[in-house]
């Protein structure tokens, strides 16, 4: 993506099924666990840049010995950062004490961080801060070792000022608003509840007060405790819970718009936000890793039992489609293929704008995660031309002579490693003031393969602000004085922001939005922009299930080409001597290449929980009335 979009998080989480003794014996090191997760977290670190946590909790530990860990870190490497602390402490302790090296018992007792039960998190901050304080895993103390609570999340609710007064209505007073507290605080509350009750039920039993802690142990109802918590949730999560004793869980949202995968053997429980990452960590084939269910939870017991169960009835399922363009890890098997998918459906668009001359065209991509798409548009290029080739030599057939038909078979699509990324520059750029000049370096190109007869065909993973195009491809790119520059887009056209997790919160930012507005300008019909304020307006405090998306008007008198048309104007300027052409997927084809995969909100603006549709007028709202703030 040439634009920079950022999303919210990762979740790891490992269970270690056997004693400690059973890795150090099979694997060389009680520390199996813990080598895992940094595996786990590293790979999915694209998902999040600017904070790590890790949290772990060893089982069946003495009163007055440490049985939670927790490290975070927001560091410029924070993966890198946390573990390094890690392994800080387990050195220090091992020079210590030279005798733990072979006893793993002792390990356990001294060594901080090395328990059976292990949680992960990468973070990228769309909602609160970035402070350490922001960063994920979040702890829950208290002296009873059930009502520890520590949660890790990908997902942003719509409704946290609601949940946030829930709290306050049941007498609790939040430290502060951040969706994750308040969601945290809720299942503390119900937690709390429950094992005051299995408290009480304990002495009616006859249970002396030591006897009541492992009674509470076996009888906690993590699924009713989840159920009570979750019923006013709106948005798109995926979150992990550890209780200190012990037992855990995982719980998905009921439209699956957040993902989460789980593998289990005889070994070791875990779970990820990627299916490649657990099977590359772990060493398993495809089909031995789970998708959870929408509206389900994977529930873990302190004995190790595993269950899944129905929380809330699960929505159509609208997971984000967003997750397989760009965000995923492309080494899923199926994510590979929808990509290649994406860019084979966009082609005959593509075919169109440069007039099916396949001969003066040269097919290139914008890194990185554009390349799978490449791929795709690569194979229906080849296809048109083996279709040409076969035109041509029927067309001469009685009169083909070798020569005739060596220049018809040496046609070749020509493909060129064109943009090339200065990562160096790109971290760099952090001055407002002085923006614009460095984002026109961050991209190099290579010169000398393009001719002025040619069309450049450049594919890109999706087009969300613009920006990049903007100020430094087009640039770019219009100084191999191409006849034509076709930007491609394997994603639709992103007309309205997300509230479930990916940073695109204002409406303006947008370059389809740009385009409409600019176009109701060139049209003189600018009432209409002054008449969805007005319905947005009226809207404010109604109930979320009776709002209605009147940002959909805005788009409703324009094609998509019109739009698209409109988008490669704003993105040229002066200057830029190639005519442009912009291309955007359909939503149609968008469906074909990802059917498992059909949140589509911010390109149709059809959200999958009612609050969205008061996020995006509320949006709206604050872009009429030029205010900055977010709209969740």
């Amino acid at each position: 993506m040439s634009d920079a979009l950022q999303h919210e998080c990762g979740i790891a989480l490992i269970r270690l099924l056997k004693p400690l003794d059973f890795y150090k014996e099979k694997y060389g090191t009680a520390f199996y666990g813990i080598n895992k997760m940094y595996l786990m977290m590293e790979k999915q670190h694209n998902r999040g840049q600017d904070g790590a946590g890790f949290a772990s909790i060893k089982l069946n530990v003495s009163p007055g010995e440490r049985y939670i860990s927790r490290v975070r870190s927001n560091a410029a490497q924070p993966i890198q950062d946390i573990f390094a602390q890690i392994n800080n402490r387990i050195n220090s302790e091992m020079e210590k004490n030279p005798d733990l090296k072979n006893d793993v018992a002792a390990q356990k007792k001294k060594i901080p961080f090395l328990g059976e039960l292990m949680l992960g998190h990468v973070r990228y901050g769309t909602f609160g801060g970035n402070s350490i304080e922001h960063v994920h895993p979040f702890l829950r103390q208290n002296n009873w070792m059930h009502r520890n609570l520590i949660i890790a999340g990908n997902f942003n609710m719509t409704n946290t000022t609601e949940l946030f007064n829930n709290l306050i209505e049941l007498g609790m007073h939040p430290k502060e608003k951040a969706d994750t507290i308040t969601v945290m605080e809720k299942i503390g509350h119900f937690l709390d509840d429950a094992v005051r009750k299995l408290y009480k039920k304990s002495k009616a039993l006859g249970l002396s007060k030591v006897e009541a802690s492992p009674y509470i142990v076996e009888n906690l109802n993590l699924s009713k405790i989840l159920k009570k918590s979750s019923r006013d949730w709106d948005g798109g999560y995926a979150m992990a819970g550890l209780l200190g004793h012990g037992d855990s869980f995982v719980f998905r949202d009921p439209a699956g718009i957040r993902p989460a995968y789980y593998y289990k053997d005889d070994e070791v429980v875990v779970v990820a936000s990627e299916r490649p990452v657990i099977q590359t960590v772990f060493n398993v084939p495809f089909e031995e890793v789970k998708e959870l269910d929408p509206g389900h939870a994977l529930l873990l017991r302190k004995d190790g039992y595993m269950h899944i169960s129905k929380i809330l009835e699960p929505l159509e399922k609208k997971s984000c489609s967003f997750e397989r363009i760009y965000f995923s890890r492309g080494s899923d098997a199926e994510i590979y293929q929808e990509r290649k998918e994406l860019g084979r459906l966009v082609m005959p668009k593509v075919l169109e704008a440069i007039n099916y001359d396949t001969e003066n065209t040269v097919f290139s991509f914008i890194p990185n995660t554009a390349e799978t798409s490449f791929y795709g548009m690569l194979e229906a290029a080849q296809d048109e031309l083996n279709k040409q080739k076969n035109e041509a030599i029927l067309k001469v057939k009685d009169n083909l002579t070798p020569e005739r038909l060596q220049e018809i078979q040496s046609h070749k699509i020509r493909t060129e490693k064109i943009a090339i990324k200065d990562v160096k520059l790109r971290t760099f750029i952090t001055e407002d003031s002085s923006r614009d000049d460095l984002v026109a370096h961050v991209y190099d190109v290579t010169y000398g393969v393009v001719k002025p007869e040619d069309n450049l065909v450049i594919i890109d993973d999706s087009i969300v602000r613009g920006t990049t195009l903007k100020k430094s491809i087009l640039k770019m790119m219009d100084r191999l004085n191409p006849k034509q520059i076709v930007v491609v887009s394997s994603a639709p056209q992103i007309r309205y922001p997300d509230c479930y997790g990916i940073d695109m919160a204002r409406l303006e930012g947008l370059i389809a939005f740009q385009a409409a507005k600019a176009l109701h300008e060139d049209r003189k019909t600018e009432n209409i922009i002054k008449e969805i304020y007005h319905k947005c307006k009226a809207q404010v405090g109604v109930k979320d299930t009776e709002q209605i998306n009147h940002v959909k008007e805005l788009y409703a008198p324009f094609s998509d080409e019109e739009i698209s048309d409109k988008i490669a104007e704003l993105i040229s300027e002066e200057g830029i001597t190639s005519k442009v052409k912009v291309i955007f997927q359909s939503v149609d084809d968008l469906h074909k290449a990802c059917p498992k995969d059909l949140g589509d909100w911010y390109f149709t603006g059809n959200y999958p929980t009612p609050g969205g549709n008061r996020v995006v007028n509320k949006a709206y709202i604050n872009f009429f009335e030029g205010n900055p703030e977010r709209a969740y």
